[in-house]
């Protein structure tokens, strides 16, 4: 049998929104590297135990309120490595450095600036994604697709997926670049589910957007089909297209549906411990989408998901 190595890490947050890293001692593995503080969970010791241990001994804080944000396996052949991912929103003390090694606070949008070891990267995808994506449902106009989305973001929404059915290019240019600057606004990301290459066409005059792939586009990818400085999502809804998906190297995931949707009534739906089954071995963020409403979003966070997708919740 494969031996796990579970690891409790935690993503430290003061009250700025600040984020605390570490850098690896040289001598070790990936030495030089910053990471985020933690360590190994003991025979028997639950992961909370596991995190409050570690980090008083690492940087002397006493923690008391952590959630999850990401889990990250690793499978090296002889042993897989279980990286168990939660924020840390309550602590007392000031953290200090009680092994010796450089700590600094760092601002989430600066994180890209230092060098992490590549299992980081989901985790810092994870850490500037939202709990809440929105995916556009339908308007009649440019107006109404402005007057919604914006409702949308004046409630909080802070990541907007625009899908538009049997729109032209055109008419899908333009409306993506008003949403742009409604989002922008906002400090929203947008993101297009479109083809690649109607996305590369706009990403050269609109090039601070996202790209989502349907289940379709993504499974005619080869590789990678963006730079890695872009947000690139697909949809999923099956361990084939899941695989495909972690293949191709996405930095998130939307696996659906989760419960019934009006859309499709009749639709087989996963149901959460499915929804579970099927991310715990998921390298990068995933929502759950189809069905989910406010209510539905506790459930996703303990179910393993970076947050909920969906239209009715906050378009109709």
């Amino acid at each position: 049998m494969t031996k796990i190595v579970h690891v409790a890490v935690g993503v430290i947050l003061d009250k700025d929104g600040n984020i605390l890293i570490a850098k690896r001692p040289e001598q070790t593995h990936q030495g030089g590297l910053w990471e985020f503080p933690g360590g190994k969970v003991e025979q028997g010791e639950t992961l909370f135990a596991a995190l409050r241990r570690e980090l008083l001994e690492e940087l002397a804080i006493n923690i008391s309120a952590t959630e999850p944000l990401i889990k990250i396996r690793h499978d090296y052949g002889d042993k897989v490595v279980l990286l168990d991912v939660h924020k840390v929103i309550e602590f007392y003390g000031e953290p200090q450095s009680n092994e010796g090694q450089p700590i600094l606070w760092v601002s989430p949008k600066d994180l890209f600036q230092y060098k992490f070891p590549a299992a980081n990267r989901p985790i810092i995808t994870a850490i500037h994604l939202p709990q809440r994506l929105l995916i556009t449902g339908n308007a009649n106009s440019i107006d109404e697709y402005s007057f919604c989305t914006e409702r949308a973001l004046i409630a909080g929404i802070r990541c907007v997926q625009l899908r538009v059915q049997n729109s032209t290019t055109s008419d899908f240019f333009t409306l993506a670049e008003k949403l742009s600057q409604l989002c922008n606004n906002y400090s929203a990301k947008l993101i297009l589910n479109t083809s690649t290459k109607i996305f590369l066409n706009i990403n050269t005059s609109l090039p601070h957007l996202g790209l989502h792939l349907n289940s379709q586009e993504l499974m005619r990818c080869e590789n990678r089909p963006v730079a890695q400085s872009i947000l690139l999502g697909a949809s999923c809804h099956n361990t084939e297209e899941i695989a495909q998906a972690e293949k191709v190297g996405v930095d998130y995931i939307c696996l659906s549906p989760v419960a019934a949707t009006e859309s499709h009534p009749n639709a087989a739906v996963l149901g959460w411990e499915n929804f579970s089954r099927l991310i715990e071995s998921v390298a990068a963020p995933v929502f759950a989408l189809g069905g989910m409403g406010e209510k539905d979003l506790p459930q996703a966070i303990a179910a393993g998901a970076q947050g909920i997708a969906g239209i009715g919740a906050w378009w109709d």
